[in-house]
């Protein structure tokens, strides 16, 4: 395994275990004090939990894509826009960029920069076995 694919796998891994701990919330509601919310409405406790639950499974879509290169480019693009429309949302309301954990905001922004890149990496390691392919079967007509 080449060193590119391994640190790849790493970041994935490692995007995707941190992505997926809001799950906490489902189990323990205090864990959401790191967004600055304490004590919430039993309904936005709910959609907390709910987001928790699909942060949950963007992670564990992330750990997948580490070890399926087939699905890395799926999982990416969704992930950036879940990302970045967190991001969006958060930046556009000033209320809530003043209460948002500037840790978590920066890790979604990397994320998303990290993913780019990897779907860019994937894109040219294709182009590149297209035309390698291309021209064995060139050679052999």
């Amino acid at each position: 395994m080449r060193v590119g694919e391994i640190a790849t796998r790493t970041a994935l891994i490692g995007m995707g275990v941190f992505t997926a701990v809001p799950v906490l919330a489902v189990f323990q509601p205090e864990q959401l004090g790191s967004y600055g919310i304490s004590d919430p409405e039993p309904m936005v406790l709910t959609l907390l939990q709910h987001r928790g639950v699909f942060q949950f499974l963007a992670g564990i879509a992330l750990v997948w894509s580490a070890f399926r290169q087939d699905v890395r480019v799926p999982v990416a693009v969704g992930v950036i826009v879940s990302k970045s429309s967190a991001v969006a949302l958060t930046i556009t309301r000033p209320d809530a960029q003043a209460l948002v954990n500037p840790f978590i905001q920066a890790f979604d922004i990397a994320c998303v920069l990290v993913l780019a890149a990897i779907i860019a990496q994937t894109a040219v390691a294709r182009r590149g076995s297209t035309r390698g392919r291309t021209r064995v079967t060139e050679a052999a007509a």
